[in-house]
């Protein structure tokens, strides 16, 4: 009973906080928005359809999609400090669309997209595939072989930009910003809803790939199946956020982990809060980074990766100590 009143207690927190942030997301900003105007003043409410609306959602899908994409990596790899930052999944998703525009000049949101996606998903498995391979599995150590496939990607990625001529072109991923968020130019980020259901129903089995291959195979489940499939849907949920935003860093790693801690890491149970902390992180970084030069804007991928590398640290010492 105890028990149950926390977890309804806790659940009624994360909600309210949600709501609430997602209010102060909708009349944050240059333009002045009043709710209890919206309704009788026309611009008002174009400007909330075309812009407000569609930023506060896409703010609240990236952060529930990436904070549940870093969960399932450090589930498959069985490390707790990787993520698509620590994994090079970012840098391959950047190198993706950098190829998509190289190729095809003129590629459309969704094509862009779907390179994105095959390199994310390429990387990731080799990633996981080498880590495998590894004697050495310190929580420290593992990270720092994703570190350096990232930076290997992103130095390929700039030396291409710059032989094509497209360097301002990959200066848009290097830090995620929600401003420039519109209706009819942010529609991809909804595949990130079917990634997140997908997860849902795997995610039994996705907890018990995390225990090992053996202990997997063990049990009878095809290790291979629930890896290509965890692999996907992380692939689909970085490949749709970078089109869309950019690079939003550690935001899959500080989540996760602070979610085991206090929640354990059974992924079904701990799937919804993960995804509700993850959307109130973001949008709380977001609003700040309104309001710390207002009028002008600070990209949130700057805020996130201010306060995410400290938490890292943190988690670093914690761990080690």
């Amino acid at each position: 009973m105890i028990q149950t009143n926390k977890h309804f207690f806790l659940w009624s927190i994360a909600i309210v906080a949600l709501l609430i942030l997602c209010w102060l997301s909708l009349i944050t900003g240059v333009k002045d928005i009043r709710i209890s105007e919206v309704l009788s003043d026309a611009d008002q409410l174009l400007f909330l359809l075309i812009s407000r609306i569609p930023r506060t959602l896409a703010l609240v899908l990236v952060g529930a999609g990436m904070s549940i994409a870093g969960f399932i990596l450090q589930q498959l790899s069985q490390n707790r400090f990787v993520s698509p930052t620590t994994s090079g999944s970012l840098e391959a998703a950047k190198m993706g669309v950098l190829v998509a525009l190289i190729f095809f000049p003129t590629a459309s949101l969704f094509l862009r997209m779907l390179f994105s996606m095959i390199f994310c998903f390429g990387i990731s498995l080799l990633f996981i595939l080498f880590i495998s391979k590894v004697k050495l599995r310190s929580t420290v150590f593992i990270p720092l072989i994703g570190l350096m496939f990232g930076s290997i990607l992103s130095a390929a990625a700039t030396f291409f930009a710059y032989k094509h001529g497209i360097v301002q072109n990959t200066q848009e991923w290097l830090l995620g910003d929600f401003s420039a968020v519109l209706a009819g130019q942010y529609e991809a980020i909804y595949l990130i809803l079917p990634a997140v259901v997908l997860i849902y129903f795997y995610a039994e089995k996705i907890t018990i790939v995390g225990m090992g291959e053996s202990f997997a195979k063990n049990l009878g489940l095809s290790y291979q199946q629930v890896l290509y499939i965890g692999l996907f849907t992380v692939s689909l949920v970085v490949s749709a956020s970078m089109v869309t935003v950019g690079a939003i860093p550690f935001i899959g790693l500080i989540i996760p982990n602070f979610i085991s801690i206090y929640f354990g890491d059974n992924l079904k149970r701990t799937l919804p809060i993960t995804a509700f902390v993850g959307a109130i992180f973001l949008l709380i970084c977001d609003i700040i980074g309104r309001l710390l030069v207002f009028p002008f804007e600070i990209p949130i991928g700057m805020i996130v990766g201010i306060i995410g590398g400290i938490l890292f640290l943190a988690l670093i010492v914690r761990r080690d100590s």
